[in-house]
């Protein structure tokens, strides 16, 4: 497939918000279908005549928004949107799942403070140089366990958090009252997929069963402060998903 250079730099629009346009259209025009891999950024680069660092804001960019997905070693592809982006959910992971009235305890596995990977990266939009803290619990009902859940907050947002009382205390409640982060937003894409040998352990799962992943992307207005990826037993709940459509009236 043949690719022409749009970017103009005599706009006064900035040139990742130009190439992101461009490379947007592509997906959503179906040049580029569900599956196939995106030239490299070194390839985009010569293409459309821009710096590596355009690049990586516009092809980040369409990561974020779930566009895109960046597969360590092997390259960025065009993924299946789950949910488009004029929707937007207001129903916590608790709400999703269970039925009023069920109460669920959690278990610390892991919390530590790391560097992220280039997937994560990817996910919170931040420099490969950031530290982040990094949270895995599990959740259970009536002692039987029901989900994983793997927590990435950017160090610098709430350098104190480990320190808090992470499973009697709500993570959001913290993170607002002592950090001052009201979550204004929130991205979420749901998929099947089949956890890794530990994680169906943890879940009580056969190794190569299929489960519920769910990954949210949590929003100060439009700062990404944490990202969340939850892996649940596809038995035991229900949805209910309240969305609203937001329409932008600027150009009427």
């Amino acid at each position: 497939m043949e690719l022409y250079n749009t970017v103009d730099r005599e706009k006064h629009q900035k040139l990742y918000v130009q190439l992101y346009s461009v490379l947007k259209g592509k997906i959503e025009n179906n040049e580029w279908h569900v599956g196939v891999q995106i030239p490299t950024e070194d390839e985009l680069c010569k293409i459309y005549e821009v710096s590596k660092a355009t690049v990586k804001l516009a092809v980040l960019e369409l990561v974020r928004e779930g566009f895109l997905r960046r597969k360590q070693g092997k390259g960025t592809f065009v993924c299946n949107r789950v949910i488009p982006e004029w929707l937007t959910t207001y129903k916590s992971f608790k709400d999703l799942l269970f039925d009023a009235g069920l109460e669920f305890t959690s278990k610390i596995l892991i919390k530590t403070v790391t560097m992220p990977d280039g997937e994560i990266e990817d996910k919170l939009s931040i420099p490969s140089n950031r530290h982040v803290i990094y949270i895995k619990r599990l959740r259970a009902v009536h002692g039987e366990c029901f989900f994983l859940q793997q927590i990435y907050i950017p160090y610098h947002t709430c350098p104190g958090l480990l320190e808090e009382d992470l499973v009697n205390d709500a993570l959001f409640d913290i993170i607002e009252k002592k950090y001052g982060i009201r979550i204004t937003k929130v991205r979420e894409s749901i998929e099947l997929t089949h956890p890794d040998a530990e994680d169906c352990k943890l879940l009580g799962l056969q190794e190569g069963a299929s489960a519920l992943a769910m990954e949210q992307h949590f929003f100060l207005k439009d700062s990404q402060v944490m990202y969340m990826r939850t892996i649940a037993r596809p038995e035991r709940f229900k949805f209910s998903i309240e969305i609203e459509r937001s329409i932008d009236i600027s150009g009427m």
